[in-house]
């Protein structure tokens, strides 16, 4: 099956006319709106197919004579009802949910021999480099207006991910939404949560559930402070959030905040040694603590210095480290 894409952006283009904002204001160049012509015959939507071409998956499917699948999958499209089972080739739009494309890994339509473009590109994304870098995470790819993709040509395949990264962030940094991010395309994933459920604290209860209602509804979650089981465990990869809450629970556990903290380097060596030898990919995300004011008891003191000193030793461990700020992360 050979591919003509004439357009690769959503229906207004990018940039989209008129539009002010920071994404179509800079562009070096553009892209038209989506257009898809099969084997120089079929052009999408499939009105017109010549015969030998079956159309599937509510129209968004098409089968070649040989055998070939192809899935266009808009924003919004539904999950495929029915269809080959597997496609060579998936022209689907990352940007509203990237998730989308883990689901379709899980459930065996996606494979290493799948071309997977993005298409439908627009201001949703600040910028061409930005959206290479998301593609990258992703394991899909941008191809530019009039590109022809070959189906019987294997894709290349991915750069391998790090295995180790680690997201430092402040407050509200949107350091957990770029860890999500790092996995969103990703067919099997487990949550970490170190933190508490909230019980008794509505503010602590909302800050939870806006956590839960953003991550991909097929990960699975694994509430503890067993960071080193967890990660010693792993058959998949890990996302842990966050490395402070898992802290402040060890400091709970041995009541470190003004007694003996043996126990908690203890545990922090502990934890160290597994991230070093870590089985499966893992995403940690953790409190950048350097940036603030001096604590004001000693306690307090004791677990920033601990803090920062696990950041540390465990970025010195790790393939892949940034720092998240105002939601743009920083690689160092």
């Amino acid at each position: 099956m050979e591919l003509l894409l004439t357009g690769t952006a959503g229906d207004a283009g990018w940039p989209e006319p008129g539009c002010p904002c920071a994404s179509c204001l800079t562009r070096p160049s553009g892209r038209a709106p989506f257009g898809l012509v099969v084997d120089g015959r079929a052009a999408y939507p499939w009105t017109d197919a010549p015969p030998g071409y079956r159309a599937h998956a509510g129209g968004l499917g098409l089968t070649a004579p040989d055998g070939s699948a192809l899935l266009y999958a808009p924003a919004g499209a539904p999950p495929p009802a029915d269809g080959p089972g597997r496609y060579d080739a998936v022209l689907i739009d990352l940007l509203e949910r990237p998730e989308r494309l883990g689901e379709m890994r899980r459930a065996g339509l996606v494979d290493e021999g799948t071309h997977v473009v993005a298409v439908g590109l627009d201001h949703r994304v600040r910028s061409e480099d930005e959206l290479a870098r998301r593609l990258r995470l992703w394991g899909a790819r941008a191809v530019p207006d009039g590109a022809v993709l070959d189906t019987r040509v294997p894709p290349s395949p991915p750069a391998p991910a790090p295995r180790r990264t680690l997201l430092l962030g402040g407050s509200r940094s949107g350091k957990s939404a770029e860890a999500e991010l790092r996995l969103a395309a990703e067919p099997y994933v487990t949550y970490v949560a170190t933190g508490p459920g909230g019980e008794g604290d509505g503010e602590w209860a909302a800050r939870v559930r806006a956590h839960r209602v953003r991550r991909p509804a097929h990960w699975a979650t694994a509430e503890t402070t067993d960071l080193t089981g967890a990660i010693e465990a792993a058959t998949g990869p890990l996302l842990i959030d966050g490395l402070g809450t898992w802290l402040a629970a060890v400091f709970d556990e041995h009541a470190a905040w003004e007694g003996d903290r043996a126990p908690v380097e203890r545990r922090c060596d502990e934890l160290v040694r597994a991230w070093r030898h870590a089985p499966r990919r893992v995403v940690a995300v953790s409190d950048e603590t350097g940036m603030g004011v001096v604590p004001a008891t000693a306690g307090v003191r004791a677990f920033r210095d601990a803090l920062g000193r696990l950041n540390e030793r465990l970025a010195a461990e790790s393939e892949d480290v940034a720092l998240v700020v105002a939601g743009r992360p920083l690689p160092l």
